[in-house]
This record gives structure tokens, C-alpha cells and sequence, in this order.
């Protein structure tokens, strides 16, 4: 789904510059980035994008499974993890949240299309139902 809006939630900002130039060049719009749960909530109630990239490790008191959860709740915006922890607790934690997807960093540029392609596809299904 080409042209869709994607917000990506990183506390990287290198890293998120890296992901957002990537996600351009697969024809993807980025409308805002955000460093912390409570800016990422407030930028998805604000620019409602198509799905949010959401890090597990971000700045401040929640982490991106908190936010992410709270996103999907309340704004039924689809959310795909893309983080560097993958141990069995952050696994169980984010999987209570029924994330779109859930990508391990270092990732590759196809895992990612594929990952946002399938999350986007299946939530205008369960738009249309």
C-alpha cells in the first residue's frame, strides 16, 4: 500500500532517520517521528498514520509496548515492534498487545516491507468488515 503513512517511534534519532529514509524510498510517507510513548500517543492521536513502527526501548517512564498497546486501544492504528530485545518476557509482553508485526533489529529492508504490507492489508480487511 503504497503512499500509506507510517510513524516511526525510535529514541534513536540516527536510527530513526536511517528507518524513515528507508521507508521514502519504498514509497512510504513518514508525516512525524517520536522519541517517548507519551510523544508518540500524542503524534498518533494528532497525524492518525496507517500504522506505527514502534521501538520497545524508548526515552522516559513507558515503553513502546505500553504506547503501542494505548495506540491500538484507542486509535485502532496497527503496530508493528521493531526492537533489539527479543528475550521471552519482552516477547510475552508485546504479544498481549496484538502488535501487527514484531521485527528484530538489525533488521533487512524486505522484512520490513513485507512486515508493513501484510500489517496494512490485513487492517483495511478488518475495516471493511
Amino acid at each position: 500500500m503504497k503512499n500509506a503513512q507510517i510513524m516511526i517511534v525510535e529514541d534513536e534519532n540516527i536510527v530513526a532517520m536511517g528507518i524513515k529514509s528507508k521507508l521514502e524510498s519504498l514509497g512510504y510517507s513518514i508525516p512525524c517521528t517520536a522519541s517517548s510513548a507519551e510523544d508518540a500517543i500524542r503524534k498518533a492521536d494528532l497525524f492518525y498514520p496507517d500504522l506505527v513502527l514502534m521501538d520497545i526501548l524508548l526515552k522516559g517512564e513507558d515503553d513502546g509496548i505500553v504506547a503501542g498497546d494505548y495506540i491500538r486501544k484507542n486509535f485502532d492504528i496497527p503496530v508493528i515492534y521493531l526492537t533489539a530485545y527479543t528475550d521471552e518476557d519482552t516477547l510475552e509482553r508485546a504479544k498481549l498487545t496484538h502488535p501487527a508485526g514484531y521485527i528484530s533489529k538489525p533488521f533487512k529492508v524486505e522484512d520490513i516491507h513485507t512486515n508493513i504490507e501484510i500489517a496494512l492489508h490485513k487492517n483495511d480487511l478488518s475495516a471493511d468488515s
